[in-house]
């Protein structure tokens, strides 16, 4: 599509929320409205603001953006991670494809392209819709869990690992005073990022995360090699996504969501090493709260990248980080599923290093 072509372009976020987008949106706009001249509008609670009835969206200026909005987590949009639109949930239990629900408010409102802001499963849906009903759409990549293709670092990972981190330094003190094992829960259902950067970051002693194998030996022995030189107490982390050590998987009680491995884990170390276990399950605290300065500036070079690409025609694309620099790659390269965190990389290779505990693996000793 020509430039000239362009006139009027949608932004929305979609998948789960996360610190930072808001300062994309502030971005694409800026950069949409006072650079090209566009109208931009904001597209409320993602694909469900174009399929609902009447069209529910806001026009979006740089004036939008008082110098609060792009500190504050969350997204002033809204967002949503239910009702895939090709087989969307009805009242009566029955599913619709509403694909041309979608299409049909595109036109409506007169969208020439879609910035969408998402992480690896949302964009590969919205990307299908815009396939469907003739829209091209830029993606940008928001997860705390930074398991996005083809590019270093996602939106709201940065700030979640900080939040990770601080709660370590907060308990590293309580668990000195009180001679105990603490172990945290995190976020991090197919992919180890946030446990693994939080673990090393927040000085922990075992790391569990779901891409590499372990034993409740193995978090034994390393525990008591802690206690063992003289230090009194020892710090675990633990993906929500890691299954007990048998295989099975562990899901909050009544529920098929993710959660409570921190519990099992601290009851299995308690026996296994006789000491006073207690458990941190952080949650959505990680999603919260101001984004750090990294997300801010990641989040700031993504949307200006988002609308030149748009503007040059190069649809069908997500915007990405790599060696320091804002590039783009085909949406075809990332939407293929979660990236895993690599057993045998960097991370992994630091984390023996310093002696800490990830489980039964080569880079694990």
């Amino acid at each position: 599509m020509a430039l000239a072509q362009i006139g009027r372009i949608g932004v929305l976020t979609s998948g789960g929320d996360c610190a930072g987008l808001n300062a994309v949106i502030r971005a694409v706009t800026a950069r949409a409205v006072n650079h090209y001249g566009l109208q931009v509008y904001g597209i409320l609670d993602g694909t469900l603001g174009l399929m609902e009835r009447p069209l529910r969206y806001v026009e979006l200026a740089p004036s939008t953006f008082d110098g609060r909005i792009f500190r504050e987590g969350g997204t002033v949009l809204g967002t949503t991670n239910k009702g895939d639109p090709f087989r969307f949930p009805m009242a009566d239990g029955s599913v619709r494809d509403r694909s041309q629900d979608f299409g049909d408010g595109v036109r409506e409102l007169g969208l020439d392209a879609l910035v969408v802001i998402g992480g690896d499963g949302s964009m590969s849906i919205v990307s299908r819709l815009c396939h469907a009903v003739g829209v091209g759409m830029v993606g940008v990549p928001k997860t705390i869990d930074n398991d996005v293709h083809g590019t270093d670092f996602s939106i709201g990972h940065a700030t979640a690992v900080g939040v990770v981190t601080d709660a370590m330094d907060r308990l590293q003190p309580t668990a000195a005073s009180h001679h105990r094992v603490m172990i945290v829960e995190v976020m991090g259902r197919d992919a180890g990022y946030i446990a693994m950067q939080g673990g090393i970051a927040g000085g922990a002693d075992v790391v569990l995360v779901p891409e590499i194998p372990y034993s409740m030996d193995g978090v034994a022995t390393a525990i008591r090699k802690v206690l063992d030189r003289g230090r009194t107490h020892a710090l675990v982390v633990v993906a929500e996504g890691v299954k007990r050590d048998d295989g099975t998987v562990v899901h909050l009680p009544a529920s098929t969501r993710y959660g409570g491995i921190g519990h099992w884990l601290g009851e299995r170390i308690a026996d296994t090493t006789h000491t006073e276990t207690r458990v941190t399950i952080l949650g959505h605290v990680q999603r919260g709260g101001s984004p750090s300065p990294q997300d801010r500036l990641l989040a700031s070079a993504f949307g200006v990248h988002a609308v030149d690409l748009v503007m040059r025609g190069q649809l069908d694309r997500m915007v990405a980080w790599r060696n320091l620099s804002v590039v783009d790659v085909p949406l075809s390269e990332v939407t293929i599923g979660a990236r895993p965190l690599d057993p045998n990389g960097t991370l992994a290779t630091t984390a023996h290093g310093l002696g800490i505990y990830i489980g039964d693996t080569e880079a694990a000793g």
